[in-house]
C-alpha cells in the first residue's frame, strides 16, 4: 500500500496542470492556486477497477474532503469522510461524478 501511495503521488505530481482544459482542472473545482500531492496536499486513498482515484484533501484543518478523479479526466469534490463516501459508493450512489454509480449486489 505504501508503495502504491508513493507511486501515485509521484505520477500525479508530474502532471502539467496548466496544459489541461478548464473542466479537467481540479484547482478550479476546489478553489486552489496549486495542487500538491502528499505532505499537506492530496493523498491517494483508493482506486477503482474502472480507473478512478480517490484523494483525501488535507487542508491542514479538521474539515478535510475527498476529491475523486473519474478515470476520464473529470473531478468531483465530496465534503464527506472516506467511510461515508465508501458506504455510498458500495450501495450504488453516484460517488465518482454524475452517472457513475456501479451497484454490485451481494456481499462485498
Amino acid at each position: 500500500m505504501g508503495r502504491w501511495i508513493r507511486q501515485t503521488v509521484r505520477a500525479w505530481s508530474e502532471v502539467d496542470w496548466d496544459d489541461l482544459a478548464p473542466d479537467e482542472d481540479p484547482r478550479l473545482l476546489c478553489g486552489l492556486r496549486s495542487l500538491r500531492f502528499g505532505g499537506d496536499g492530496l493523498w491517494p486513498l483508493a482506486s477503482s477497477d474502472r480507473g478512478g482515484t480517490v484523494f483525501l484533501a488535507d487542508a491542514g484543518t479538521a474539515s478535510a474532503w475527498l476529491l475523486v478523479e473519474d478515470w476520464e479526466g473529470g473531478w468531483t469534490r465530496y465534503d464527506v469522510g472516506f467511510a461515508e463516501w465508501l458506504h455510498r459508493h458500495l450501495i450504488g450512489k453516484d460517488m465518482a461524478g454524475p452517472n457513475s454509480s456501479a451497484f454490485h449486489p451481494g456481499p462485498v
